[in-house]
């Protein structure tokens, strides 16, 4: 057994497909239209045939009431590995992306939280 998809709801499909795609560097893979909303995917440009992240409306209110409650508590929706967090750090800052917490070592991994301007914090890591 594998994960094939994992989801993150967002407030905005067509915001977080910009956002994820023009500022994180995701690739879109899947956009199929499903009635009001749309089945859109998006694979990491290092694994195209990888773990794909479904963009999931958070119209239903569990939905939406987990997405606030999680941020109010400063949890991250997910997390993303990256090679060099200092780098990327540095790139997505440039790119006007709003950083909660700075490149933090924590034991041998080192961590930093973003806004994704969808609801959600995200967390990059940096293992090693």
């Amino acid at each position: 057994m594998k994960i094939i998809v994992t989801s993150i709801f967002v407030e905005d499909q067509d915001k977080a497909l910009a956002f994820y795609t023009e500022k994180l560097g995701f690739i879109k893979k899947h956009d199929i239209p499903m009635g009001k909303h749309r089945w859109i995917t998006l694979v990491s440009p290092e694994e195209e045939s990888g773990t794909e992240l479904l963009l999931e409306p958070n119209e239903h209110p569990a939905a939406s009431d987990y997405q606030e409650r999680i941020r109010a508590d400063g949890i991250p929706a997910t997390m993303f590995g990256v090679k060099d967090i200092q780098e990327e750090y540095k790139r997505l800052s440039e790119l006007g992306v709003t950083f909660t917490m700075e490149p933090t070592q924590m034991g041998n991994v080192t961590i930093a939280v973003f806004e994704d301007t969808c609801g959600n914090l995200l967390q990059i890591v940096q293992q090693g």
